[in-house]
Parts: structure tokens; C-alpha cells; sequence
């Protein structure tokens, strides 16, 4: 809606303009005072009017949004119009995401997903300048990744605060979506309302991150947008755009961020470690499919607890109900996993369970994963650990036995499929013309089975992965 008073004022201006200079205005003493006093002060006012909150917070950080350009390689099967012939075929691709300087050296933050299989990565600075990137480290859980590039003296934005959000402030995106089809590097704006914060995110079966306590933004956030900063009305970088939600694929002003405090905690464990140290606790929680069944009545129940570990040396069983974690109320599974996703090795949370009715309340220490402490040897270029009980239950697998995958090179990844967490579980191949079923349960066992492999000849390998049992056949 127009300002009628500013209407008014617009409109005498014209005027008087308009009837050139022997029009004049009076004061009260009866002076006359030129237009050409007046057209300067108007159009001043209009100036300060148009510079609000959302300009001065877009220049403040727009100089340290960068856009990304990644060139990844990926193996495309044979289609079924390739007959028995076809062969695998690898083909390059490009996508374009965005991403923000954390750091005055060269360290830029923005989504693992956005970088994740990278050959080649571009970084295109606000200025046009392009760098090339080096990935120092990333986290699929968190959806964060750490890009360095070779530049001193970046511009750095400023950095607010995700735990103090009042819902329907300013919320600005900033990023280059649709780079590819533009030939300018200036990032773009969207703005709009924080909608929500503490959002969490039902996990889907193509979805490898998590995405708990995010802050949900009808400001468009559309392909091209991930990875940069959403900033406050102070001009604060308070989270980094990550997803939508749509049918499309385009914005429906349903857009979600990462915390800050949380993207910059793993981009620094990253920046120094290269990964991210997982705490556990040692306990499982009753998931999705169980959802329905009980969260009416608010908590978590514990559904199984590890034999000394952390959970269990706190005092907590089996059948016990999670209802609050370091003063956060606990209505379902997603919001244990939320405290857990920001929780260190060595940090505590104070849980409130309800145990026989009553509520109890019970400190737990996290320590590092069992697959982290556990004594590995390496086979064919893995490394390995023997599946223990604790090793079951945060890996969160049926078998009773097996071998565990606790590191792969990338290349045999590419080349095999098989991955980290993967448990080896039976190996079948061929011995004097007969087929053997070798049954697999410790690293012991799996390098007894590859020795008696004979050379260059085909075995297949069968292993679990989250709950399914899976097959590769492999060349010794």
C-alpha cells in the first residue's frame, strides 16, 4: 500500500515542477523557498527509505558468499538396449552449489553434498575471481564440507547465533542458484520470516545426511542455493541453506538450514582432523516404525542397552523411557538423535527417564565409537575389526557375527561398492570343482577364507548393510 502522505508531497513536487520556477512554496513567514530546495530533501528522504535492514545485511556479507562449480565422475551401467555386451561407462558431470569464507587463509564452508564425489572443484570469489578448491575434509552426517583455497586476506562475515531465533524475524538467503545459466558471479538475495527453528527431519532412504534442530525459511532457497549462508536482519550468518522441501525440486517457501554453531564445530574438526569424532552412548531408541505406537504420550523408549557401555554404566535399561536430555523435552526418536548429532566425545547429558513410572534422572559419558577402539588388521587393503556386541549395536546390524568394514580407500569403494560399516558375513567360491560356503565370523576367519582362495580365480562376497543382506563378486 502507497503512504498517502508521501503520496501528497510526490505529487506537489510534480507539479510545481511542472510550472517551472516561477513556482514557489511558502513558509510561515511568508517567504517564498525555491523547488529546488525542496526536490533535493524529498528525493533524500526516499534514498534513507530504500535502504532498509535487508540491504545493509546483504552488503555486509555478500562480498564472502563464493559459488562452487564441481566436476565429479560417476560409472553409468549398461542399459538392457546394450544387450549381454554392455560395459560400465563412466562419465563426468558438473553442479554448481555455493558456499561461504569461514576463514581469512581460505576456508570455505558450504554442504557436503554439494562437493560430495568431487574430481575438480571451482571456487568463484564475489568479485569473478576463480580459485581452484581443495576438499579438506566432509561430514555425510551433517551435511557439512570444508573447501581450503589459496588466497590470504578473504573477507569474513559475521557470525550470529541459531539458539536465540524469534520466529517471523528477517531471514535473508544468499547463494547463486541457477549459476550455470548466468555469467555473473554476484551472489543473489532472497528474503523472508524465520518460519520455525528445532526442526527435525523424517530421514528417507536417498537422504545421507541428518537434519535435526533446523531452522525452517519461507525465504526461496532453490537448486544452486546450498551450501551458502542464511543471514539475520544484523547481517549475521545464523545457518546454511542445505534443503526444501517441494514436489518440484524448486521452492515453495519451505527452505531449512543448518545451525551455524553446528556447521562451524565441524568445519573446525574437520579443518584439523579431517573427520568428525562420533560419540556414543550405547543404546538404541524405538525408530520410526514404532513412532506411531507410542508418541502420543511423549518419550523415547530404550529398547536395547550395550553391556558397559556409557547408557548402561549411567544406570539405564532396557524398557526405560527417554523424556528429557539436557533440559530438552523428548517427544520422539528424532529429537534423541537431534542432542546426540551435537554432542562431543566427553560431554554429558543429563537425562530424565521414566523407569517402573517413576522418573529418574541419570548422567550420561559419551566415549568414542566401538569401531574406533577396536584392535583392526588389515586384509586386501580394509581395514577390519571382528563384530562385537557394542560394535552390533552402533552399527545397528542383525548378524551375530562377521566382519567389519571399518575403513575403505575411495577407489575400491568406486570400483566394488562396498563401504564403511559394511559387516562381511559369508565368502562362496569355487575349490576342486565343488562350491564353498565359507561362513565368516571374525577377521581371522575372512583372511583363512581369502588364502584359500585360488589365484585369479571369482569369489563373492556377501555382506550386511543396515539390516540387508548384499552380494559383490570380486576377482582374487
Amino acid at each position: 500500500m502507497v503512504n498517502p502522505r508521501l503520496s501528497v508531497t510526490l505529487l506537489a513536487l510534480a507539479a510545481a515542477c511542472g510550472r517551472g520556477e516561477q513556482a514557489n512554496a511558502q513558509d510561515p513567514a511568508g517567504r517564498a523557498a525555491p523547488i529546488a530546495a525542496t526536490a533535493p530533501a524529498v528525493a533524500s528522504q526516499l534514498n534513507t527509505s530504500r535502504r532498509t535492514a535487508i540491504v545493509d545485511a546483504t552488503a555486509r556479507v555478500s562480498p564472502s558468499v563464493v559459488s562452487i562449480r564441481v566436476v565429479s565422475r560417476r560409472t553409468v551401467q549398461p542399459s538392457l538396449l546394450d544387450g549381454f555386451f554392455g560395459v560400465p561407462q563412466e562419465q563426468t558431470q558438473q553442479s554448481f552449489g555455493t558456499g561461504f569464507i569461514m576463514r581469512a587463509d581460505g576456508i570455505i564452508v558450504t554442504n557436503q553434498h554439494v562437493v560430495a564425489g568431487a574430481s575438480q572443484i571451482t571456487v568463484t570469489l564475489a568479485d569473478g575471481t576463480d580459485l581452484e578448491g581443495r576438499l579438506l575434509g566432509e561430514d555425510p552426517l551433517t551435511d557439512i564440507a570444508v573447501i581450503k583455497v589459496e588466497r590470504d586476506d578473504l573477507p569474513v562475515p559475521p557470525f550470529g547465533r541459531s539458539d536465540d531465533l524469534q520466529i517471523g524475524e528477517w531471514a535473508i538467503a544468499m547463494g547463486n542458484p541457477y549459476s550455470f545459466l548466468l555469467g555473473n558471479s554476484e551472489p543473489t538475495v532472497t528474503a523472508g520470516v524465520i518460519s520455525a527453528a528445532g526442526r527435525n527431519i523424517v530421514p528417507s532412504g536417498a537422504m545421507t545426511g541428518r537434519y535435526y534442530d533446523m531452522i525452517q525459511t519461507d525465504a526461496a532457497i532453490n537448486p544452486g542455493n546450498s551450501g551458502g549462508p542464511l543471514v539475520n536482519a544484523l547481517g549475521q550468518v545464523i545457518g546454511v541453506s542445505a534443503s526444501i522441501l517441494s514436489n518440484t525440486g524448486e521452492s515453495v517457501g519451505v527452505g531449512f538450514a543448518i545451525p551455524i554453531e553446528r556447521a562451524l564445530r565441524v568445519a573446525r574438526e574437520l579443518v584439523q582432523d579431517g573427520s568428525v569424532r562420533r560419540a556414543w552412548v550405547g543404546l538404541d531408541v524405538a525408530g520410526a516404525d514404532r513412532m506411531n505406537d507410542w508418541k502420543s504420550a511423549g518419550g523415547v523408549p530404550v529398547v536395547a542397552v550395550v553391556p558397559d557401555g556409557p547408557a548402561a554404566r549411567a544406570g539405564l535399561q532396557t524398557g526405560d523411557v527417554l523424556v528429557r536430555a539436557n533440559g530438552r523435552r523428548l517427544r520422539n526418536y528424532l529429537d534423541w538423535e537431534a542432542v546426540l548429532l551435537d554432542i562431543h566425545i566427553g560431554d554429558r547429558i543429563d537425562v530424565v527417564a521414566l523407569s517402573d513410572g517413576r522418573e529418574a534422572s541419570h548422567r550420561i559419558v559419551p566415549a568414542d565409537l566401538p569401531t574406533v577402539t577396536a584392535e583392526r588388521v588389515r586384509l586386501r587393503g580394509l581395514d577390519l575389526t571382528t563384530l562385537t556386541p557394542a560394535i552390533r549395536a552402533q552399527l545397528g546390524v542383525s548378524s551375530d557375527a562377521g566382519a567389519t568394514i571399518v575403513s575403505v580407500p575411495d577407489e575400491t569403494t568406486r570400483l566394488t561398492g562396498l563401504r564403511d560399516g559394511d559387516v562381511i558375513v559369508r565368502v562362496d567360491y569355487v575349490s576342486d570343482r565343488r562350491v564353498v560356503q565359507a561362513p565368516i565370523t571374525s577377521t581371522r576367519d575372512l583372511a583363512r577364507v581369502l588364502d584359500a582362495i585360488p589365484r585369479d580365480a571369482r569369489f563373492r562376497l556377501w555382506y550386511e548393510r543396515q539390516g540387508r543382506y548384499v552380494y559383490v563378486d570380486l576377482r582374487s
